[in-house]
């Protein structure tokens, strides 16, 4: 009996008839359109450039004659145009990981890359996984053109507002902290997103106001929070040009303390590009704020060469792994162990670990077999308004719980 699928069709690339007569059948009893069975990669370009209309889904294989599945993939890039991809091959875990990553970047939608013979459970469970992780991906927003003139007014007007993530401890499911994250709230062109503006602010040395405005936004929600029974911590982002700035420290402990909240509960984040951009000074900067009894969080960890070197030479409270290794790691093993080296790390080294980018009960459950701390992630919640989380807490704590 077919079953229902989120693909219409599918193209099958394989050079072998077997096999590509196998795929070809587990599709149909899914309830999906075969529109075309493809011998290599040039073959299934002609076979695309005859159709009025793309096939939903891709199944390609990697090994194969005149044109192989890495080249077809990167034709399809360079094209602008393909359907989800599905790497049905025999070759290692490694490679499959390695093209995993390499479609991404290209910016193509990805199922999965599973090794041969496909089953018909290895098959809807891909599918379903890529379900649930478009469910809770976060929706593409065109790019908005900004002038800096436009964020000197915002930063005057007060435009820019705080939205938080829960951070979740994964032994219980109980929210453990947030994460503050800038958005702008512009008059004319609606909500606009860190991407659009960030860099600017950065390079016209704005970017501290911004910071320092984020950090008042955030302590007025944590006494709101407080006067309500929750102890949260809330992380806030740190960029390179707020670190070269030596009045930062103090400016925040002024302000921290003015407002009657203790600096252990607020945590700043910082990229390893951020400190790279000037050791000396970030060094300042971040040692005082340690001194003074803020947590220290090295963002985006992994991402970097230098990774160790800063662990060892800057006092962090948090080791923050970056999505780019969470997302898909309970369906790779590559990602797997890199993952559990990041906590191993984090453990003997004394510090909290945080996973990130968490979409999917599978990568939420093996961080947690892992021994990871917290988590954060669309699969437990989008980043709201500080109005918003209370209510959220209240009608999903089993929910996370239960995951």
């Amino acid at each position: 009996m077919s079953q229902p699928s989120q693909f219409a069709t599918v193209m099958i690339v394989d050079d072998s008839a077997v096999q590509n007569n196998h795929a070809a059948t587990l599709c149909r009893q899914l309830g999906i359109d075969v529109v075309g069975q493809a011998k290599d990669g040039q073959h299934a370009l002609e076979l695309l450039a005859a159709l009025a209309t793309l096939p939903s889904l891709l199944i390609i294989d990697l090994e194969m004659p005149v044109m192989d599945g890495i080249s077809l993939i990167q034709k399809l890039a360079d094209q602008h145009q393909s359907g989800a991809i599905l790497i049905v091959s025999s070759r290692e875990a490694a490679l499959l990981s390695s093209v995993k990553t390499m479609i991404k970047a290209y910016g193509l939608p990805l199922v999965d890359a599973i090794a041969k013979p496909l089953n018909i459970d290895t098959l809807t469970a891909s599918f379903a996984r890529y379900a649930t992780s478009k469910a809770y991906a976060p929706s593409q927003q065109p790019k908005t053109i900004i002038h800096v003139t436009e964020i000197v007014a915002a930063i005057t007007d007060q435009q820019f507002i705080a939205y938080f993530q829960p951070k979740i401890r994964l032994s219980n499911g109980m929210i453990q902290g947030v994460e503050a994250l800038v958005r702008w709230k512009h008059p004319e062109k609606g909500m606009i997103f860190p991407n659009d503006f960030i860099p600017q602010a950065e390079e016209h040395g704005l970017i501290h106001d911004i910071t320092l405005q984020m950090l008042d936004m955030s302590l007025i929600w944590l006494k709101y929070w407080q006067s309500h029974g929750l102890n949260l911590t809330v992380s806030i982002n740190l960029s390179a040009g707020a670190l070269a700035d030596l009045s930062l420290a103090e400016q925040i402990g002024n302000r921290v303390a003015a407002a009657g909240i203790a600096p252990k509960q607020i945590v700043l984040e910082i990229t390893e590009t951020a400190v790279m951009a000037d050791v000396a000074l970030s060094l300042t900067t971040l040692a005082r704020l340690r001194l003074n009894g803020f947590g220290l969080s090295i963002d985006d960890y992994g991402t970097g060469f230098s990774s160790m070197q800063q662990l060892s030479r800057i006092p962090f409270t948090e080791l923050k792994i970056d999505r780019s290794f969470v997302d898909g790691a309970s369906d790779s093993l590559q990602l797997e162990n890199m993952v559990s080296i990041a906590i191993d790390t984090a453990k003997k080294l004394g510090l909290s670990s945080v996973a990130e980018g968490v979409e999917t009960a599978a990568d939420w459950q093996l961080l947690k077999r892992l021994g990871c701390e917290v988590a954060q992630g669309y699969l437990a919640a989008k980043p709201m308004p500080g109005e918003a989380l209370i209510e959220w807490i209240k009608h999903n704590s089993k929910r996370v719980r239960e995951i």
